[in-house]
Protein backbone atom coordinates (compact mmCIF):
# COMPACT_ATOMS: atom_id res chain seq x y z
CA UNK A 1 0.00 0.00 0.00
CA UNK A 2 1.08 3.59 -0.66
CA UNK A 3 0.33 6.63 1.47
CA UNK A 4 -0.92 8.89 -1.31
CA UNK A 5 -0.63 12.15 0.63
CA UNK A 6 1.84 13.17 3.34
CA UNK A 7 4.17 16.09 4.03
CA UNK A 8 7.68 14.80 4.63
CA UNK A 9 9.07 18.33 4.12
CA UNK A 10 7.56 19.43 7.43
CA UNK A 11 9.94 19.92 10.39
CA UNK A 12 8.28 17.01 12.24
CA UNK A 13 10.44 14.68 10.11
CA UNK A 14 13.76 16.52 10.14
CA UNK A 15 16.46 13.87 10.36
CA UNK A 16 13.85 11.13 10.76
CA UNK A 17 12.73 10.30 7.24
CA UNK A 18 14.70 7.03 6.89
CA UNK A 19 13.24 5.79 10.17
CA UNK A 20 9.73 6.89 9.20
CA UNK A 21 9.95 5.03 5.89
CA UNK A 22 11.39 1.94 7.58
CA UNK A 23 8.55 1.87 10.11
CA UNK A 24 6.08 2.15 7.24
CA UNK A 25 7.64 -0.75 5.33
CA UNK A 26 7.42 -2.92 8.45
CA UNK A 27 3.61 -2.70 8.34
CA UNK A 28 3.31 -3.07 4.57
CA UNK A 29 3.27 0.59 3.51
CA UNK A 30 5.86 0.41 0.78
CA UNK A 31 5.84 3.98 -0.49
CA UNK A 32 4.42 7.46 -0.19
CA UNK A 33 3.82 10.70 -2.06
CA UNK A 34 5.08 13.82 -0.31
CA UNK A 35 2.92 16.78 -1.25
CA UNK A 36 4.26 20.28 -1.78
CA UNK A 37 2.71 23.48 -0.43
CA UNK A 38 4.65 26.25 -2.23
CA UNK A 39 6.83 26.77 -5.29
CA UNK A 40 9.83 26.65 -2.94
CA UNK A 41 8.69 23.65 -0.92
CA UNK A 42 8.21 21.63 -4.10
CA UNK A 43 11.99 21.58 -4.64
CA UNK A 44 12.47 20.23 -1.12
CA UNK A 45 9.83 17.59 -1.82
CA UNK A 46 11.66 16.60 -5.00
CA UNK A 47 14.97 16.29 -3.16
CA UNK A 48 13.34 13.93 -0.68
CA UNK A 49 11.75 11.90 -3.49
CA UNK A 50 15.08 11.60 -5.28
CA UNK A 51 16.83 10.54 -2.08
CA UNK A 52 14.53 7.67 -1.14
CA UNK A 53 13.32 4.71 -3.13
CA UNK A 54 9.54 4.56 -3.59
CA UNK A 55 8.94 8.15 -2.54
CA UNK A 56 7.36 10.51 -5.05
CA UNK A 57 6.30 14.16 -4.89
CA UNK A 58 3.99 16.84 -6.32
CA UNK A 59 4.37 20.51 -7.25
CA UNK A 60 1.85 23.19 -6.34
CA UNK A 61 0.68 25.93 -3.96
CA UNK A 62 -1.62 25.10 -1.06
CA UNK A 63 -4.42 27.69 -0.62
CA UNK A 64 -3.34 28.42 2.96
CA UNK A 65 0.07 29.40 1.56
CA UNK A 66 -1.37 31.53 -1.23
CA UNK A 67 -0.22 34.73 0.49
CA UNK A 68 3.41 33.57 0.51
CA UNK A 69 4.28 35.46 -2.67
CA UNK A 70 6.04 35.54 -5.02
CA UNK A 71 4.87 32.32 -6.64
CA UNK A 72 7.23 31.10 -9.34
CA UNK A 73 4.94 29.21 -11.71
CA UNK A 74 7.96 28.18 -13.76
CA UNK A 75 8.90 26.05 -10.74
CA UNK A 76 5.99 23.76 -11.58
CA UNK A 77 7.65 22.97 -14.89
CA UNK A 78 11.11 22.57 -13.33
CA UNK A 79 9.89 20.06 -10.75
CA UNK A 80 7.22 18.52 -12.96
CA UNK A 81 9.79 17.50 -15.57
CA UNK A 82 11.26 15.03 -13.09
CA UNK A 83 9.75 11.51 -13.20
CA UNK A 84 9.59 11.54 -9.39
CA UNK A 85 6.91 14.28 -9.59
CA UNK A 86 3.58 12.57 -10.17
CA UNK A 87 0.98 15.33 -9.85
CA UNK A 88 0.16 19.02 -9.44
CA UNK A 89 -0.94 20.33 -6.08
CA UNK A 90 -2.10 20.49 -3.58
CA UNK A 91 -4.18 23.43 -4.76
CA UNK A 92 -7.69 24.65 -4.10
CA UNK A 93 -9.69 26.77 -1.65
CA UNK A 94 -10.08 26.82 2.13
CA UNK A 95 -13.05 28.62 3.67
CA UNK A 96 -12.44 27.32 7.18
CA UNK A 97 -9.87 29.97 8.10
CA UNK A 98 -10.27 33.73 7.58
CA UNK A 99 -6.73 34.05 6.22
CA UNK A 100 -5.40 34.13 3.61
CA UNK A 101 -8.34 36.17 2.29
CA UNK A 102 -10.58 34.33 -0.13
CA UNK A 103 -9.75 36.85 -2.85
CA UNK A 104 -6.06 36.01 -2.48
CA UNK A 105 -6.72 32.28 -2.52
CA UNK A 106 -8.88 32.55 -5.62
CA UNK A 107 -6.41 34.75 -7.49
CA UNK A 108 -3.56 32.32 -6.83
CA UNK A 109 -5.77 29.32 -7.67
CA UNK A 110 -6.75 30.78 -11.03
CA UNK A 111 -3.14 31.65 -11.87
CA UNK A 112 -2.06 28.15 -10.88
CA UNK A 113 -4.76 26.51 -12.99
CA UNK A 114 -3.69 28.64 -15.97
CA UNK A 115 -0.08 27.53 -15.48
CA UNK A 116 -1.11 23.86 -15.30
CA UNK A 117 -3.29 24.21 -18.39
CA UNK A 118 -0.31 25.64 -20.31
CA UNK A 119 1.91 22.79 -19.11
CA UNK A 120 -0.74 20.27 -20.18
CA UNK A 121 -0.87 21.83 -23.64
CA UNK A 122 2.91 21.37 -23.78
CA UNK A 123 2.50 17.67 -23.00
CA UNK A 124 2.98 17.72 -19.22
CA UNK A 125 -0.35 16.15 -18.30
CA UNK A 126 -0.54 15.12 -14.64
CA UNK A 127 -3.34 14.48 -12.17
CA UNK A 128 -4.32 17.23 -9.73
CA UNK A 129 -4.45 16.96 -5.93
CA UNK A 130 -7.09 19.29 -4.49
CA UNK A 131 -7.46 20.92 -1.09
CA UNK A 132 -11.10 21.81 -0.45
CA UNK A 133 -12.32 22.69 3.02
CA UNK A 134 -15.87 24.02 3.34
CA UNK A 135 -15.52 25.27 -0.23
CA UNK A 136 -17.04 22.69 -2.59
CA UNK A 137 -19.68 25.05 -3.96
CA UNK A 138 -16.96 27.63 -4.67
CA UNK A 139 -14.21 25.37 -5.99
CA UNK A 140 -16.03 22.95 -8.28
CA UNK A 141 -17.41 25.66 -10.63
CA UNK A 142 -13.89 27.08 -11.01
CA UNK A 143 -12.55 23.64 -11.85
CA UNK A 144 -15.45 22.93 -14.18
CA UNK A 145 -14.67 26.10 -16.12
CA UNK A 146 -11.04 25.02 -16.60
CA UNK A 147 -9.68 22.78 -19.35
CA UNK A 148 -8.51 20.19 -16.83
CA UNK A 149 -10.05 16.72 -16.72
CA UNK A 150 -12.13 16.14 -13.55
CA UNK A 151 -11.45 12.41 -13.79
CA UNK A 152 -7.81 13.27 -13.09
CA UNK A 153 -8.59 15.22 -9.90
CA UNK A 154 -8.70 13.96 -6.31
CA UNK A 155 -10.23 15.87 -3.41
CA UNK A 156 -7.76 14.93 -0.72
CA UNK A 157 -8.60 14.63 2.99
CA UNK A 158 -12.35 14.61 2.47
CA UNK A 159 -14.08 15.95 5.59
CA UNK A 160 -17.32 17.17 4.06
CA UNK A 161 -20.92 16.02 4.04
CA UNK A 162 -22.80 13.50 1.90
CA UNK A 163 -24.09 16.45 -0.16
CA UNK A 164 -20.49 17.56 -0.75
CA UNK A 165 -19.63 14.06 -1.89
CA UNK A 166 -22.54 14.03 -4.31
CA UNK A 167 -21.08 17.18 -5.90
CA UNK A 168 -17.74 15.40 -6.31
CA UNK A 169 -19.36 12.32 -7.81
CA UNK A 170 -21.46 14.38 -10.23
CA UNK A 171 -18.35 16.35 -11.20
CA UNK A 172 -16.55 13.11 -12.01
CA UNK A 173 -13.62 13.48 -9.62
CA UNK A 174 -12.09 11.22 -6.97
CA UNK A 175 -11.76 11.59 -3.19
CA UNK A 176 -9.24 10.44 -0.62
CA UNK A 177 -9.74 9.73 3.08
CA UNK A 178 -7.54 10.25 6.13
CA UNK A 179 -7.67 9.23 9.77
CA UNK A 180 -10.78 11.41 10.12
CA UNK A 181 -12.66 8.40 8.75
CA UNK A 182 -11.91 6.62 12.04
CA UNK A 183 -13.11 9.38 14.39
CA UNK A 184 -16.25 8.75 16.43
CA UNK A 185 -17.58 12.22 15.64
CA UNK A 186 -17.13 11.80 11.87
CA UNK A 187 -20.21 9.78 10.95
CA UNK A 188 -21.02 12.25 8.17
CA UNK A 189 -17.65 11.48 6.56
CA UNK A 190 -18.34 7.73 6.74
CA UNK A 191 -21.80 8.27 5.25
CA UNK A 192 -20.23 10.28 2.45
CA UNK A 193 -17.65 7.56 1.81
CA UNK A 194 -20.44 5.11 1.04
CA UNK A 195 -21.57 7.35 -1.83
CA UNK A 196 -18.24 7.45 -3.64
CA UNK A 197 -17.75 4.59 -6.12
CA UNK A 198 -15.04 2.25 -4.82
CA UNK A 199 -13.04 2.69 -8.03
CA UNK A 200 -12.61 6.42 -7.31
CA UNK A 201 -11.31 6.27 -3.75
CA UNK A 202 -7.83 6.44 -2.23
CA UNK A 203 -6.43 6.62 1.30
CA UNK A 204 -3.77 8.82 2.84
CA UNK A 205 -2.47 10.11 6.16
CA UNK A 206 -1.99 13.84 5.50
CA UNK A 207 0.87 13.32 7.95
CA UNK A 208 1.95 14.95 10.20
CA UNK A 209 -1.72 15.71 10.83
CA UNK A 210 -4.84 13.63 11.59
CA UNK A 211 -3.51 10.49 13.23
CA UNK A 212 -6.24 7.82 13.09
CA UNK A 213 -7.79 6.10 16.07
CA UNK A 214 -6.51 4.74 18.40
CA UNK A 215 -3.63 7.22 17.97
CA UNK A 216 -5.68 10.37 17.45
CA UNK A 217 -3.75 12.45 19.99
CA UNK A 218 -0.37 11.43 18.55
CA UNK A 219 1.71 13.96 16.60
CA UNK A 220 3.24 13.50 14.15
CA UNK A 221 1.14 11.09 12.17
CA UNK A 222 3.24 8.86 9.89
CA UNK A 223 2.74 6.99 6.61
CA UNK A 224 2.62 3.67 8.51
CA UNK A 225 -0.80 4.60 9.85
CA UNK A 226 -2.47 4.67 6.43
CA UNK A 227 -3.29 0.97 6.95
CA UNK A 228 -5.70 1.97 9.72
CA UNK A 229 -7.52 4.26 7.30
CA UNK A 230 -7.78 1.43 4.78
CA UNK A 231 -9.25 -0.87 7.43
CA UNK A 232 -11.84 1.76 8.33
CA UNK A 233 -12.74 2.15 4.65
CA UNK A 234 -13.20 -1.61 4.36
CA UNK A 235 -15.66 -1.51 7.24
CA UNK A 236 -17.57 1.39 5.67
CA UNK A 237 -18.03 -0.60 2.46
CA UNK A 238 -18.56 -3.95 4.23
CA UNK A 239 -15.64 -5.42 2.30
CA UNK A 240 -12.81 -7.66 3.40
CA UNK A 241 -9.52 -5.92 4.05
CA UNK A 242 -7.64 -7.90 1.39
CA UNK A 243 -10.22 -6.95 -1.23
CA UNK A 244 -10.13 -3.29 -0.17
CA UNK A 245 -6.33 -3.33 -0.15
CA UNK A 246 -6.23 -4.67 -3.72
CA UNK A 247 -8.76 -2.10 -4.93
CA UNK A 248 -6.87 0.77 -3.32
CA UNK A 249 -3.60 -0.34 -4.88
CA UNK A 250 -5.25 -0.54 -8.29
CA UNK A 251 -6.81 2.91 -7.85
CA UNK A 252 -3.50 4.44 -6.77
CA UNK A 253 -1.74 2.88 -9.74
CA UNK A 254 -4.33 4.14 -12.22
CA UNK A 255 -4.63 7.65 -10.83
CA UNK A 256 -0.97 8.50 -10.30
CA UNK A 257 0.51 6.35 -13.05
CA UNK A 258 2.54 4.29 -10.61
CA UNK A 259 3.24 0.81 -12.02
CA UNK A 260 0.84 -1.71 -10.50
CA UNK A 261 3.66 -3.78 -9.03
CA UNK A 262 4.92 -0.66 -7.21
CA UNK A 263 1.55 0.14 -5.64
Amino acid sequence: MIDTHCHLTFPDYDGRIPDVLREAREVGVTGCITISTTTVDCFHALRIARSHDRVWCTAGVHPLYSDKAPHRWEALKEVGCDPRCLAWGELGLDNHYPNPPRETQRRVLEAQIAAIESLAEAGMVKPVVLHCREAFADLIPILRASRLNPQRMVFHCFTGTPDDMRMIVDFGAWASFTGVLTYKNAQAVRDAAKILPIDRVMVETDAPFLSPEPHRAKRPNTPAMVTLVAKALAQVHSLGYDDTHARLNDNTSRFFGIPAEAA
